[in-house]
């Protein structure tokens, strides 16, 4: 996700592009408090937060997950901000595990997983799509 004046906006999956965006003020959003708290975070029991499932509906385009895609949930996810030189957030990064429940959502991430994904976060920050847009 790329903020834009207050806003974070889906850079992918392309599905999303344009099915809205989240304020960082939201209340409801992991990827803003991630924004706000410039803090990467990995959530094993997804599901049993509280958090705005609205994006969650958006049906993505994966032939091998059809059916199982329609009734799972995110169970797992892990949030990293993505930060230019001078800790200016640029957007966010996530990335989940869906399932049936805890256990179908395959393996728990770790923090080697988040490590990895934060070093993710800087490459990306070098990116022309968070730092001038679509």
């Amino acid at each position: 996700m790329r903020l834009d004046h207050g806003l974070l906006k889906f850079v992918l999956p392309e599905e999303l592009k344009t099915a809205g965006a989240i304020p960082v003020s939201s209340s409801a959003s992991i990827a803003a408090r991630t924004a706000s708290t410039k803090k990467a975070e990995v959530f094993n029991t997804f599901a049993k937060i509280k958090h705005a499932r609205v994006f969650e509906t958006v049906k993505l385009v994966c032939p091998e997950d059809t059916e199982k895609d329609e009734q799972s949930q995110i169970q797992k996810l892990m949030s990293v901000p993505v930060l230019d030189s001078e800790n200016k957030v640029l957007g966010v990064i996530q990335v989940c595990r869906k399932g049936f429940d805890v256990h179908s959502a395959g393996p728990d991430f770790t923090d080697d997983d988040l490590q990895r994904l934060t070093m993710a976060a800087g490459v990306a920050a070098e990116m022309r799509v968070l730092t001038q847009g679509t």
